[in-house]
Order: structure tokens, then sequence, then C-alpha cells
């Protein structure tokens, strides 16, 4: 069951009277009424522990033509953070190369195997973006081969730390960078604004004759990596998104962000976080999920038009056929929950673990989201792996720390989990195939004893209902334009009662509607996409939505729309 719920700041009558984005930001925090997202805002390199290390070692090692090596990671934050690095070594005269571990058959972050395979490009020296935290045995292989290793992560750090060279990481002990939401792409941007002005200080493009770089150039690739990370947008990362967004709005981007637009249908010029989140960051993150993620960090890396343009339609058809293979392992877990549901349609248990032999373990993570956000649950989906082993990824809900309770299953059980990693909200980790039985039960035990009844009933936060003219195109383009929205910023969502005129299917799973509001008896669109709430009829019915505000431009038509996320009839 959804519970609707207005946010707590409605309720003070001091609220009341002031204009909608006034409103809508005091919801969210931010009590000046607007947002100055300008970059002299972001917050100084000074505060990240061990930035200044790293660009000074950086610098040495451009000064003195050594061969940088960057470990890249097959997601798409690790992609833009791969990427970015190498346009800027390139731009600084830099001896440079990348490698990315293969998803299937080297698994994440620099480990030894990971190392041995990087010694083909005979590193000098070797930068870890988006990983590494983690790599206690990798750094110490190089260590012992007198190769020098920066880390540049933001995943949380274990017990013991890798012997680096230098460690530039904001949630690493020790470090007083506010902005603990910062992610990879976001940290090595910090490490490569750093690396420009040791090298502007040492004279190096002036004795090069080269222009020293602008790094906001390259502000359209960190915003798409960090909305494509899912991590919460606080200011610091707000800025970046924003900046990154008026760029390709502009099209001042990367050749190939601009391809990536057109074959998702989006138009440049009215591109929003959203986009990046639902339509371009799931491109990108197709060639690591079912091959290999070097295709999209080429895409990001090319100067030209039209190779920019073949990269993102190989891009696009990978990303067809990860939809392909999501739906049918979709299926297969709504098939497996529906066993184990009570005759109320509700689970008895307060998580969900799953397997099949046929699953694809580059998108089993897609899997778990989708039942997580049907089921409400924290859900782990298995899938068998090419060492053996059983990779499994989880996602959560509020109130449940995923990491943390993977930590805890695997003190109370040694040996158990192989290795795992992640977020509160997002994990990873490894087993034995015959550990299975064993791992669902510590899981399913561990969520009964942290997870009560109130944080298994999901409850949707809404900005209140809109009034008269507030229900209106002109107040869709002003929310858009108020943004960026995302994870920990969240876009508006409203709710009030309307009365279904039309009802029709798009593609048999889209329920698209036209309303009318009650107050001003206007028609207006509305469309729920991927609908699951059955096939009843609802016209000439009074209905409940929470909603977002669209503009919808269909035949050089522009009109109001709202997009549903949820609905019942009154």
């Amino acid at each position: 069951m959804i519970r609707l719920a207005l946010r707590d700041c409605y309720r003070d009558p001091s609220i009341q009277g002031i204009s909608l984005l006034e409103r809508l930001y005091r919801a969210r925090g931010v009590e000046s009424g607007r947002v100055d997202y300008d970059l002299s805002r972001l917050e100084s390199p000074a505060t990240l522990k061990d930035c200044d290390k790293a660009a000074g070692l950086l610098g040495q090692a451009i000064e003195s033509g050594k061969n940088i090596v960057v470990v890249g990671d097959y997601d798409a934050d690790g992609a833009t953070s791969t990427a970015l690095c190498m346009l800027a070594f390139r731009a600084m005269g830099a001896r440079a190369g990348f490698y990315v571990p293969d998803r299937f058959s080297e698994g994440y972050g620099l480990s030894p195997e990971v190392l041995e395979s990087c010694m083909a490009l005979e590193p000098d020296l070797i930068l870890t973006v988006d990983n590494g935290i983690s790599s206690l045995d990798g750094v110490a292989l190089a260590n012992s081969r007198h190769i020098p290793v920066i880390v540049t992560d933001h995943h949380l750090a274990g017990e013991s730390l890798p012997e680096a060279a230098a460690i530039v990481n904001p949630n690493q002990p020790g470090c007083d960078f506010p902005w603990k939401s910062t992610c990879g792409v976001g940290v090595v941007f910090y490490v490569l604004a750093a690396l420009r002005k040791v090298l502007l200080q040492r004279g190096w493009f002036e004795r090069q004759g080269l222009t020293p770089p602008r790094l906001s150039d390259w502000l359209d690739v960190v915003a798409l990596g960090t909305v494509a990370d899912v991590v919460p947008l606080e200011l610091n990362n707000r800025i970046l998104v924003a900046q990154g967004l008026r760029r390709i709005r502009a099209g001042r981007c990367r050749p190939g962000i601009k391809a990536l637009v057109s074959v998702s249908g989006r138009q440049l010029e009215s591109i929003t976080s959203l986009d990046l989140g639902f339509a371009i960051g799931p491109r990108l993150n197709a060639a690591g999920r079912l091959e290999d993620i070097s295709k999209g960090i080429h895409c990001l890396l090319t100067d030209s038009e039209e190779e920019a343009a073949d990269l993102a339609a190989e891009l696009d058809q990978l990303n067809r056929t990860r939809r392909e293979v999501e739906a049918d392992m979709r299926q297969r877990a709504e098939e497996i929950v529906a066993r184990l549901q009570t005759r109320g349609g509700r689970l008895d248990q307060s998580a969900v673990c799953l397997y099949d032999k046929h699953w694809h373990e580059g998108v089993v993570g897609l899997v778990a989201s989708r039942i997580k956000e049907s089921q409400y649950r924290p859900v782990i989906a298995f899938a068998p792996a090419g060492d053996g082993l059983l990779k499994g990824s989880g996602r959560s809900i509020p109130g449940f720390h995923l990491r943390d309770a993977l930590e805890a299953i695997s003190t109370a059980n040694p040996g158990l989990i192989l290795k795992f990693g992640g977020h509160a909200m997002a994990a990873g980790l490894s087993i034995a195939p015959e550990r299975l039985p064993h791992f669902e039960t510590a899981f399913l035990q561990y969520a009964r004893q942290h997870l009560d009844d109130s944080l298994l009933k999901q409850t949707l936060l809404t900005d209140g209902e809109l009034k008269g003219r507030e229900l209106s195109l002109h107040s869709a383009w002003e929310v858009a334009e108020a943004g960026p929205w995302g994870q920990g910023f969240p876009e508006p969502l409203f709710e009030g009662r309307f009365r279904v005129k039309e009802e029709r299917w798009l593609a048999d799973r889209h329920l698209k509607l036209r309303v009318v509001d009650t107050e001003t008896s206007r028609d207006i669109d509305a469309i729920a996409f991927n609908w699951q709430g059955g096939r009843a009829p609802l016209t000439g019915k009074s209905v409940r939505m929470a909603y977002r505000l669209t503009a919808n431009t269909y035949r050089d038509i522009t009109r109001l729309q709202l997009v549903i996320e949820h609905l019942e009839a009154v």
C-alpha cells in the first residue's frame, strides 16, 4: 500500500502565499527562495584530503614524461571519470592510457589480476578512478614493483586502507570535505583542477607551448556521471550538474554526448537531469553491463561527430538488448516473488533474495531495483559469474543500510561472503553457489530484526495540490528550469483529484488519460508509464493522483502533461 503524505514544511502557515518555486525550495531546505549555481560557489579543493598531494605527484609524473595509466570502472561514473582524465591529460601534454577491468572475468577494482593486465601498458604511475579504496592487495603488488598508485574514489572505506601514494576520497577517515556524496567523476574533477594549478605554477604549459585547459569545458561529462551514479544532489553536486546541463543545452558538449542525446530521442536545448539519468546514462551503462565499457569511453573521447554517431548507435542497440534481457529476467523474478506472496498480495517476509541460473550477471542489479520498487523490500538478486561464483546485486529502502547489513552478516558468518562493497541503498557481493541457502537465511533473518512494518510501508512525499494558474504549462517550464532535480533533491511531486474523461493504452503498457481538473474544469493530458495498477476501466470516475509536471511536445505542439506516479480511484 502506498501512502501520500505532505512534506512537513507545508504545515507551516508562513509558507502559504509565497510563490510556487519558493515553496518547493523551502521544502528542500533552501531558505532563500532561489539557488545560485555559479561555479565560484564550489567547495575548495583544500578541504579534500590528499587532493594537493595527488596533484603534485601527477604534476611530477607529467613533467618527467612518465606514463600514467588510469584504472577505471565499468559503470557510467567510472566511464565518465576515465574519459575526463584522458581528456584532461591529453590537453595537458601528459603521457597517459587507461584500462578498465572486464566486469565478467576480472571484476571490480585494482586487484592483483587487474594490475597484471595493466602491465602491458607499461605504467610508471597508476591512477584509480571510482575505485581503489578497497584494493589493498592490488596496491601492495604495485608497490612491490615500485609503481606508485594514486587512489581516487568515493566508496566507503573498510577497516584498512591501501598503502597508496595518495588517497583522495571524501569518505575516508580524516577527510574534512563536507560534500560526502561527491561521486567518482566529481572527486577526480577536483584532483584535475588542482593538477592544472600545479602545472600553471610550474610554468609547464608555457614551456610546452600549450594553452592551459579549462576544466569547466568538461562539466558536461561530470554532470552525466554524477546524475547517472544516482548520488544525492547536495549543493556542490547540483552546481556541477547545473553547469554541465547549461553546456549541453548550449551545444558546447562532447560530440559523444550530443550523439547519445540524439539516439535517445531527446532535444539538446531542453535536456534535463532526469534525461541524463533515465535516457543517456543507461545507454552508456549498457556497454558495461553486456560487453565492454570501453566503447562508451571512446564515445565520450572522440572529437569526430561521425565516429560519435556510430558509437552512440552501437550503445543504443546494446541498450535495446539490455532491455530485452532485463524484461525476461524481470518476468522470471516476478514469478518467484508471486510464489512468496501471501493471499493478501503482500510478502510475509521483510526482504527478498532471488536467483536463477539463466540470469545475466550484468543485469541483476536492475532486476533487484525493479522488484524493490514493486514490493518495497530490500532485494538481492544473484546470477552465475564466469569465475564459478554467484554475483549478487542488491537495492534497499530508506532505513535499511545494505552495506552495513552485508558487513554484519559477514562478521557473524565467517567465509560466507567472499567479498562485498557498496552503499546504504545499493551493494554487491560474491558467494559460493552452495552457500546461497545459508546466505538467504542469514539475510532474511537480519532483515526481520532490523525492519518493522512502519519501514515497509511506502510513503510518497508530495508538494501538495496546485491551484488555479499553478496547474499550467508555465509552471512545468518553471519547475524544469529550477532544477537540477535528482536523488536527495527530489523533483516536485504534486497531488490532486481529477475526473477521468478518456483513457487508452499505448504499446499495451502505458496508461494514457485525459483528465478534468475539478477546480477549473480544464482538460489535461496525463500518462502512467509502465502502469502496473490493473486494467479496471477508469473513464467517468474520480481519481486521486500523485504526479509530476512536464511539458510534452508532439507534432510541434507543446502541452502540459501530468506524469502519474500514483493513481487510485476515489
